[in-house]
């Protein structure tokens, strides 16, 4: 199980509520990052991303735009409710909170402290990796019974094939009669026609490959 401490950045620029836009947009320039926690004596207490700083500060060309980078705080435009996640957090939870908030970090604290900070990028990655998309193959969309043991059956008759399975994941229940749901297999062939050919003719529907 892939954690968020597995693909969390340890070092994690932070800034506290009393810096300047200025000096924000300037780190986040210079280190190549969107979002910055603030820390106030040790404390999480707020994160603030460029595009809040941006917002908050007049656009370039406007002859404020100088004071305004200078006198704007951090304190001033930061979220001060900030969702958090924890080291020992399997992946795809992070992923589902960031999903669900509509959000694109997550900082990751450890008793009360910031031990990292998770992004919508590193989720992704971690995601292609946890499905295997990176690896050499193919891919097969069956549908199958929403019911025990007929994803096993139709495992089962790609294994019988020689076939590796190198990840598995369904899709959202299919109201029908009877229900249904798509699975999507990874496989280690590049070539999974006949594959489908052998599910198709065990009463499987194969959406993927295409079928003649």
């Amino acid at each position: 199980m892939l954690q968020v401490k597995d693909s969390m950045a340890r070092e994690v620029t932070t800034l506290s509520p009393g810096d300047t836009a200025g000096d924000a947009l300037a780190l986040c320039r210079e280190r190549r990052i969107r979002h910055l926690p603030v820390l106030e004596r040790g404390s999480l207490v707020g994160i603030v991303s460029d595009r809040d700083l941006r917002s908050a500060t007049p656009a370039f060309g406007d002859t404020a735009r100088a004071s305004a980078l200078a006198e704007v705080r951090v304190g001033d435009v930061m979220a001060r409710e900030v969702i958090t996640a924890e080291p020992d957090d399997p992946i795809d939870e992070a992923a589902n909170t960031m999903r669900e908030r509509r959000i694109n970090c997550l900082p990751v604290l450890e008793g009360g402290n910031l031990v990292g900070i998770v992004t919508s990028s590193d989720v992704m990655e971690s995601l292609v990796y946890l499905l295997g998309a990176h690896e050499p193959g193919s891919r097969m969309e069956v549908v199958v019974p929403d019911r025990p043991g007929t994803l096993a059956g139709v495992a089962g008759l790609i294994g019988e094939l020689g076939i590796n399975i190198i990840s598995v994941v369904t899709g959202p229940r299919l109201e029908g009669e009877p229900p249904s749901r798509v699975a999507i297999f990874r496989v280690d062939t590049i070539n999974s026609s006949h594959a489908a050919d052998i599910l198709e003719k065990a009463g499987y529907a194969v959406l993927w490959p295409p079928r003649p």
